[in-house]
Protein backbone atom coordinates (compact mmCIF):
# COMPACT_ATOMS: atom_id res chain seq x y z
CA UNK A 1 0.00 0.00 0.00
CA UNK A 2 0.98 3.38 -0.86
CA UNK A 3 1.65 5.73 1.88
CA UNK A 4 -0.78 8.32 1.94
CA UNK A 5 -2.10 10.35 4.35
CA UNK A 6 -5.66 11.76 4.63
CA UNK A 7 -6.61 15.06 6.59
CA UNK A 8 -10.42 15.89 6.43
CA UNK A 9 -11.02 19.28 7.95
CA UNK A 10 -7.47 20.08 7.15
CA UNK A 11 -8.49 23.88 7.63
CA UNK A 12 -9.87 26.31 9.65
CA UNK A 13 -13.55 26.43 8.51
CA UNK A 14 -13.24 30.26 8.23
CA UNK A 15 -10.23 30.15 6.42
CA UNK A 16 -11.24 26.88 4.43
CA UNK A 17 -14.57 29.51 3.28
CA UNK A 18 -12.86 32.25 2.00
CA UNK A 19 -10.54 30.06 -0.01
CA UNK A 20 -13.47 27.80 -1.45
CA UNK A 21 -15.58 31.20 -1.94
CA UNK A 22 -13.13 32.59 -4.00
CA UNK A 23 -12.41 29.72 -6.35
CA UNK A 24 -15.70 29.11 -6.86
CA UNK A 25 -16.43 32.30 -7.16
CA UNK A 26 -17.80 34.25 -10.22
CA UNK A 27 -14.72 36.38 -10.93
CA UNK A 28 -12.08 33.72 -10.29
CA UNK A 29 -9.50 33.43 -13.38
CA UNK A 30 -9.19 30.55 -14.65
CA UNK A 31 -7.55 29.38 -17.72
CA UNK A 32 -8.08 26.70 -20.73
CA UNK A 33 -6.12 23.82 -20.95
CA UNK A 34 -6.22 21.14 -24.07
CA UNK A 35 -4.84 18.52 -21.40
CA UNK A 36 -5.13 17.08 -18.24
CA UNK A 37 -1.55 15.61 -17.87
CA UNK A 38 0.77 14.52 -19.88
CA UNK A 39 -0.45 11.88 -21.50
CA UNK A 40 -1.91 11.08 -25.11
CA UNK A 41 -5.43 12.54 -25.84
CA UNK A 42 -7.44 10.06 -24.64
CA UNK A 43 -11.00 11.70 -25.22
CA UNK A 44 -13.52 14.53 -25.50
CA UNK A 45 -13.10 15.21 -21.77
CA UNK A 46 -9.36 15.78 -21.85
CA UNK A 47 -9.24 18.83 -20.89
CA UNK A 48 -9.64 21.69 -17.75
CA UNK A 49 -9.39 25.01 -16.14
CA UNK A 50 -6.01 25.45 -14.35
CA UNK A 51 -4.53 28.84 -12.32
CA UNK A 52 -1.24 28.55 -11.37
CA UNK A 53 -0.62 30.01 -8.01
CA UNK A 54 3.29 29.19 -7.61
CA UNK A 55 6.10 28.06 -10.73
CA UNK A 56 9.76 29.16 -11.61
CA UNK A 57 10.32 30.01 -7.76
CA UNK A 58 7.60 32.93 -8.04
CA UNK A 59 4.46 33.73 -7.09
CA UNK A 60 2.65 33.31 -10.30
CA UNK A 61 -0.92 34.59 -9.16
CA UNK A 62 -2.54 37.81 -7.64
CA UNK A 63 -4.09 35.55 -5.21
CA UNK A 64 -1.20 34.06 -3.71
CA UNK A 65 -1.44 34.73 -0.60
CA UNK A 66 -4.68 32.84 -0.02
CA UNK A 67 -2.66 29.94 0.53
CA UNK A 68 -0.57 30.95 2.85
CA UNK A 69 -2.95 28.87 5.92
CA UNK A 70 -2.59 25.64 3.41
CA UNK A 71 1.14 26.58 3.12
CA UNK A 72 1.79 27.33 7.11
CA UNK A 73 0.08 24.01 7.81
CA UNK A 74 2.06 22.03 5.04
CA UNK A 75 5.47 23.59 5.86
CA UNK A 76 7.66 22.96 3.16
CA UNK A 77 11.17 23.52 2.84
CA UNK A 78 11.15 25.23 -0.58
CA UNK A 79 7.73 25.03 -2.94
CA UNK A 80 8.19 23.94 -6.36
CA UNK A 81 4.52 24.81 -8.13
CA UNK A 82 1.03 25.13 -6.86
CA UNK A 83 -1.75 24.29 -9.06
CA UNK A 84 -5.52 24.52 -9.00
CA UNK A 85 -7.80 22.37 -11.25
CA UNK A 86 -11.04 22.68 -12.30
CA UNK A 87 -12.86 19.59 -14.20
CA UNK A 88 -16.06 19.92 -15.61
CA UNK A 89 -19.12 17.67 -15.09
CA UNK A 90 -18.80 14.64 -17.63
CA UNK A 91 -21.95 12.26 -17.94
CA UNK A 92 -20.17 9.29 -15.99
CA UNK A 93 -16.70 9.96 -13.90
CA UNK A 94 -13.74 9.77 -16.11
CA UNK A 95 -10.54 9.05 -15.22
CA UNK A 96 -7.45 10.68 -16.79
CA UNK A 97 -4.79 8.73 -16.37
CA UNK A 98 -2.03 7.67 -13.94
CA UNK A 99 1.17 9.98 -13.48
CA UNK A 100 3.83 11.49 -10.74
CA UNK A 101 3.30 15.40 -11.19
CA UNK A 102 7.47 16.30 -11.33
CA UNK A 103 9.93 14.07 -12.85
CA UNK A 104 12.17 14.10 -9.63
CA UNK A 105 11.35 13.40 -6.18
CA UNK A 106 9.40 15.95 -3.96
CA UNK A 107 6.44 15.96 -2.10
CA UNK A 108 2.34 16.07 -3.63
CA UNK A 109 -0.58 17.62 -1.56
CA UNK A 110 -3.99 17.65 -2.87
CA UNK A 111 -6.82 20.15 -1.04
CA UNK A 112 -9.94 18.96 -2.35
CA UNK A 113 -12.05 22.45 -2.52
CA UNK A 114 -15.29 20.91 -3.03
CA UNK A 115 -17.33 17.69 -2.51
CA UNK A 116 -18.51 15.75 -5.51
CA UNK A 117 -17.61 11.84 -6.93
CA UNK A 118 -15.08 12.40 -8.37
CA UNK A 119 -11.79 11.15 -6.86
CA UNK A 120 -7.91 10.91 -6.73
CA UNK A 121 -6.98 7.22 -7.46
CA UNK A 122 -3.58 5.20 -6.91
CA UNK A 123 -1.96 2.60 -8.93
CA UNK A 124 -2.61 0.44 -5.90
CA UNK A 125 -6.11 0.73 -6.26
CA UNK A 126 -6.38 3.31 -3.24
CA UNK A 127 -9.28 5.84 -3.67
CA UNK A 128 -9.42 8.94 -1.65
CA UNK A 129 -13.19 10.71 -3.42
CA UNK A 130 -13.11 14.77 -3.12
CA UNK A 131 -14.98 16.19 0.08
CA UNK A 132 -14.57 19.72 0.46
CA UNK A 133 -11.69 20.62 3.34
CA UNK A 134 -9.72 17.27 2.66
CA UNK A 135 -6.50 17.16 1.86
CA UNK A 136 -3.96 14.23 1.16
CA UNK A 137 -0.49 13.97 1.49
CA UNK A 138 2.10 11.30 -0.88
CA UNK A 139 5.55 10.76 -2.17
CA UNK A 140 5.50 12.29 -5.87
CA UNK A 141 7.15 9.05 -7.19
CA UNK A 142 3.52 7.69 -6.20
CA UNK A 143 1.42 7.87 -9.36
CA UNK A 144 -2.26 8.38 -9.58
CA UNK A 145 -5.20 9.63 -11.47
CA UNK A 146 -7.99 12.32 -11.00
CA UNK A 147 -10.96 12.25 -12.53
CA UNK A 148 -14.05 14.16 -13.46
CA UNK A 149 -17.48 14.38 -11.49
CA UNK A 150 -21.02 13.84 -12.67
CA UNK A 151 -22.78 15.19 -10.18
CA UNK A 152 -22.06 18.70 -9.60
CA UNK A 153 -20.78 21.36 -12.15
CA UNK A 154 -17.35 20.91 -11.47
CA UNK A 155 -14.81 19.28 -9.56
CA UNK A 156 -11.78 21.38 -8.01
CA UNK A 157 -8.54 20.45 -6.23
CA UNK A 158 -5.52 22.21 -5.36
CA UNK A 159 -2.04 20.59 -6.14
CA UNK A 160 1.17 21.71 -4.33
CA UNK A 161 4.30 20.41 -5.02
CA UNK A 162 7.22 21.25 -2.42
CA UNK A 163 10.02 20.13 -1.03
Amino acid sequence: MSQIHLYDNFLEEEKFKEIQDTLLGRFFPWFYADRVNYMEYTSEWEYQFTHVFYADNLPNSEHFDLLIPYIDKLQPKSLIRIKANLLTRSEKTIEHGYHSDQSFDCKTAIAYINTNNGYTIFEDGQKVMSKENRLIMFDNSVKHSGSTCSDQKTRVIINFNYF
